[in-house]
């Protein structure tokens, strides 16, 4: 009994939302399943196709992105901390449209820049706008081309 109940809630688990192979990891053994058992279910997972890395590691980009508007660094991290392989992480990399890429860190300056307005240094606005964008995952290549464009 305890194996189907086990089996049936990891799969509402990961039926629920997409999931890193760690994050299954986690919840078996937070069910206490150890072992050889534990690679049975997600063997399982994987083969009924639950349980995708691939998937996954898209779903998080494009979603990071596209609502956290966050940059190819920061999800990069993430992703890497969830311990996915890089041929994932280059695929899911190519989620991200580049012109949407553009327009959004250039949405992204001018909202700061609007709440920076009554900064009157030049120099102290340059350095909170890169500050942000840096801590927003932007490369600083794309940084300076909006500092460029911008003062």
């Amino acid at each position: 009994m305890k194996n189907s109940s086990a089996l049936e809630k990891i799969k509402y688990y990961c039926a629920y939302q997409e999931r890193s192979h760690r994050e299954v990891r986690s919840k078996l053994l937070e069910l206490e399943i150890y072992g050889n058992e534990l690679e049975n279910y997600i063997s399982v997972l994987i083969d009924e196709n639950y349980l995708n890395e691939e998937r996954y590691a898209c779903a998080i980009a494009r979603g990071k992105f596209y609502y956290k508007q966050w940059g190819r660094q920061k999800i990069l991290q993430a992703l890497k901390q969830q311990g996915i392989s890089t041929y994932c992480i280059n695929k899911a990399m190519k989620e991200i449209n580049e012109d949407d890429y553009v327009k959004t860190i250039q949405t992204l300056a001018v909202k700061k820049l609007d709440t920076l307005r009554l900064e009157r240094n030049k120099f102290t606005k340059m350095t909170k706008l890169r500050n942000y964008l840096a801590q927003k995952g932007y490369e600083y290549d794309y940084i300076n081309d909006i500092l460029r464009s911008t003062f």
